[in-house]
Formats: C-alpha cells, sequence, structure tokens
C-alpha cells in the first residue's frame, strides 16, 4: 500500500472547474474495474491529486497502472478542455503543449508532472498520519471547515460512513 502524489506540470490550478475532476473520478474508477486499483484514500486539490493506493492483482503493479492513470487522464482533459467552454483553454493547451514539448516520449500535451512520489504505508502510524493529512487538505487550504464537507475527497467515506464519489476501501 503506498501513499501516491501526482500534480499538474507548472502546478497549474487545473481542478478548480468540476468538469475536470469528475474526468478524474471517472478514470479512476476505471482503473478500479479494469486494472484491480484499490483507493483506500483521495483528495483532489486545484493542482494535485493524494491517495493511498493498492492492488488487488498480483500481476499488476502500482506503477504500471498510475503511469497508465496519467496517460488515459491526460488524453481525456486534453479532450474536456475542447469540449467545454472553458475560458482558459487556449493558456492551458499552451502551457501542456509546453511541457510535452521537451519531451521525446510525449509528442503533444503533458498534464502530470514525473512520477507519483510513492511512500511505503508499512504501519498504522504511518496510515493515520497520511489519512489525516489527505483529508485535511481541503481544510489547511481553507476550501471548507471540516473535511468530510468536500466533496473531492474521501473523508466523507471515513467520518460520515457516507458513500462518496469513487469506491473507497477504509483502512483502520
Amino acid at each position: 500500500m503506498y501513499f501516491v502524489t501526482c500534480t499538474v506540470v507548472f502546478w497549474i490550478d487545473l481542478f478548480t472547474r468540476k468538469e475536470y475532476k469528475h474526468v478524474l473520478l471517472d478514470t479512476l474508477g476505471y482503473y478500479q474495474e479494469k486494472r484491480g486499483l484499490i483507493i483506500h484514500a483521495y483528495c483532489i486539490m486545484s493542482s494535485h491529486i493524494h491517495m493511498i493506493i493498492s492492488s488487488s492483482r498480483k500481476e499488476e503493479t502500482l506503477s504500471a497502472i498510475m503511469r497508465d492513470f496519467k496517460k488515459l487522464s491526460n488524453k481525456r482533459i486534453i479532450s474536456e478542455i475542447g469540449r467545454i467552454n472553458e475560458s482558459r483553454s487556449e493558456w492551458l493547451l499552451r502551457a501542456f503543449n509546453r511541457a510535452g514539448s521537451k519531451l521525446k516520449r510525449i509528442t503533444t500535451n503533458k498534464i502530470w508532472m514525473d512520477g507519483n512520489h510513492p511512500i511505503e504505508l508499512d504501519n498504522n502510524k504511518m496510515i493515520e498520519q497520511r489519512l489525516d493529512y489527505i483529508h485535511n487538505n481541503p481544510v489547511d487550504a481553507e476550501i471548507v471547515d471540516e473535511a468530510e464537507n468536500y466533496w473531492y475527497s474521501s473523508a466523507r467515506d471515513y467520518n460520515d460512513y457516507k458513500k462518496g464519489l469513487l469506491k473507497v476501501e477504509l483502512l483502520l
């Protein structure tokens, strides 16, 4: 089980629009169903997403799942930028194109920074610390006053035992 963070290039506040957050949720749901991704906790912030994840399939490495998640969500978000009436669309596409043009393996737009900064969580204290950190991110950013009031987080699943926007396998 790992704590991971995916960050938008240049720390762009991409996820200020619900449409892009829902692209992430839908893409994560796809990987839960098709690739055995288990999400224990998550929080989508304006420029990044934190998660605690594991895999139900031994043949699927988390690094491969995360690589493919970033690739597919990148494609879907670029498509969504063109689909909705986004006032920042030209600026966003220019920034993502600039990030992608610097690399040989990417020919167009790049939304995500390289890496996920995985931290293995091998004891309850580490798990509790990361859960607290993830769920209190929106509180610390003064988006909400209580963690469970933030829709794009698993805090609701943990604190209210209500179903959130994404399937979550609870810890502790």
